[in-house]
């Protein structure tokens, strides 16, 4: 069959008496392609004028009957029960699968490119439209695109109740060389998200410079027209892999189409090849899975003029080569806790465990972030505040740095950290009888506890007094036995006076006083 032009041209050269051969040389057609158009021409009893004048389609058709495009001993599919069938489908419609099942039918028959055409013409013939779409130029290296398949197959045996379970199968592709990464998990949450990213990286073993994942809220928070928020598990992995995240534009189906229509063709050619067993370990479901898309990226594409020629030569030889290095560390995955304000006691709890944050961040959201060995605690910003390592012992349950304190909690924590023993080496500095009166304090109530505010409040007020002072004051107090706060201090103010009034009566000098008065007074 020979397109609009080439039928005008061919019938215009041969009215103009021009020869089969020059016919042959300007239009590449063979002689018995030349002798049926002029056939059918003739029979059609319109002048080329005439033929000019109708719509290019009709004077294809007008040349060659759709009757006679199809061979004879060739059934023809049956396309109104296949577009019924696509429509029965919906967003999982497949026109190459109902070819596959066509060919089931008959091994004799069309070609998935003419079949594609039969249908498309059955569309117009029935429909009178079909669609257009605009062309997007795919730039090797630049987009990696990243979504969940829809369909959710069962397809997990637990051996111990004989129970099938749903599993998600994650999948990423490049856009130039359409290779595929693919992967089941049990559940679309975060952290199988992530994973999922992050495996797929490494199986690219190169860096994309945009990650596009469709609006999940796995990946975004808020993605409108006006602000894009990402969730900041995926704001993390963006800064450690050196990438952009880039959804596609919300409520924009067109903008995301090569995930989608990945989506779709692993949907036929991945997990209708994995229904065909069951598996009892997600181990067993992934080998599987792997063979299934090393097979898909290492098939030839359809088109022979296709420079990729398949996935992974078009990815060897476009996309990887364009692509970042991956870092030189493996990426940690976190679990992440978000807190709508820090409570009034500024710890954050993890695990049956409390860590610290500046008491200043009180009432203010915040993210932490737990490794294995890690917690980190971020602003609402994902700007980092405070790093504690991580505890697995039973207590202390609060992980507390002191500089995240106000001053009166670190004071009192201070009094609170000590106990007896420590008293009781501090009162040693002072000597003996200081050593005798603080243990006594301790020993005086019916909990040592309860004697710690005395002992701290005698220590404290010996502070920048002469240690002979203090020691006298200890003598007396334990001469007396009347350890306690209260007489000490009495004892050791009267101590500091008479010293006072001692070292004046020595250096042959009158005290200083009010009510004194001087020689000057009787002049």
């Amino acid at each position: 069959m020979h397109d609009y032009t080439t039928i005008i041209g061919v019938i215009e050269l041969r009215l103009n008496k021009i020869s089969y051969d020059n016919v042959q040389k300007r239009y590449r057609i063979g002689r018995s392609g030349i002798s049926l158009i002029m056939e059918r021409y003739r029979d059609s009893g319109l002048s080329l004028d005439d033929l000019k004048q109708m719509p290019a389609e009709k004077v294809v058709n007008l040349i060659y009957p759709k009757d006679n495009l199809r061979h004879k001993n060739i059934p023809l599919p049956d396309f109104h029960q296949i577009h019924e069938n696509m429509i029965q489908m919906g967003k999982n419609a497949d026109l190459g699968f109902l070819w596959i099942e066509y060919k089931k039918k008959n091994p004799n028959g069309y070609q998935l490119s003419q079949f594609y055409k039969l249908y498309r013409d059955f569309l117009v013939n029935t429909y009178g439209s079909t669609k257009v779409s605009m062309p997007v130029e795919r730039i090797p290296g630049e987009k990696m695109y990243i979504d969940w398949v829809g369909d959710q197959p069962e397809l997990l045996l637990d051996p111990s109740t004989g129970e099938l379970k749903k599993v998600h199968i994650f999948a990423t592709t490049l856009g130039f060389s359409s290779l595929v990464y693919a992967e089941a998990f049990p559940d679309e949450k975060l952290p199988h998200f992530i994973t999922g990213t992050v495996h797929a990286l490494s199986f690219y073993g190169a860096v994309p410079r945009y990650l596009v994942p469709d609006n999940l809220k796995t990946a975004v928070t808020r993605h409108n027209k006006d602000e894009l928020v990402l969730q900041t598990a995926f704001s993390d992995l963006e800064t450690f892999y050196d990438t952009i995240i880039l959804p596609p534009p919300p409520r924009k189906p067109k903008g995301k189409a090569t995930i989608e229509n990945h989506v779709r063709f692993l949907e036929i050619y991945l997990v209708e090849e994995l229904k065909k067993n069951t598996y009892t370990s997600l181990e067993a479901l992934n080998d599987a899975t792997k063979r299934i898309v090393e097979d898909i990226n290492q098939r030839p594409f359809q088109k022979k003029s296709d420079i990729r020629k398949s996935r992974i030569t078009g990815f060897e030889k476009y996309d990887k080569p364009r692509m970042n290095k991956l870092p030189g560390e493996n990426y940690t995955l976190c679990d992440y806790k978000y807190f709508l304000k820090v409570p009034d006691n500024y710890h954050l709890e993890y695990d049956a465990h409390y860590y610290s944050v500046l008491y200043t961040q009180r009432g203010k959201p915040a993210i932490l972030k737990a490794t294995m060995a890690e917690i980190r605690i971020c602003d609402e910003y994902n700007r980092l505040i405070c790093r504690h390592p991580r505890s697995y012992r039973d207590f202390p349950l609060y992980i507390t740095d002191d500089s995240h304190m106000p001053q009166e909690h670190l004071y009192y924590k201070e009094v609170n950290a000590h106990d007896g023993a420590y008293y009781r080496r501090w009162a040693s500095v002072y000597g003996d009888s200081m050593v005798t009166l603080i243990d006594r304090i301790l020993r005086s109530p019916k909990h040592e506890e309860q004697a710690y505010n005395s002992c701290a409040g005698v220590l404290h007020s010996c502070k920048d007094v002469p240690h002979r002072l203090v020691q006298e004051a200890a003598d007396k107090c334990v001469e007396a036995n009347a350890c306690k706060y209260s007489y000490f201090k009495k004892v050791l103010g009267m101590v500091q006076n008479n010293h006072s009034i001692n070292n004046t009566a020595a250096s042959g000098t009158l005290p200083s006083h009010a009510n004194i008065r001087g020689k000057e007074a009787y002049k």
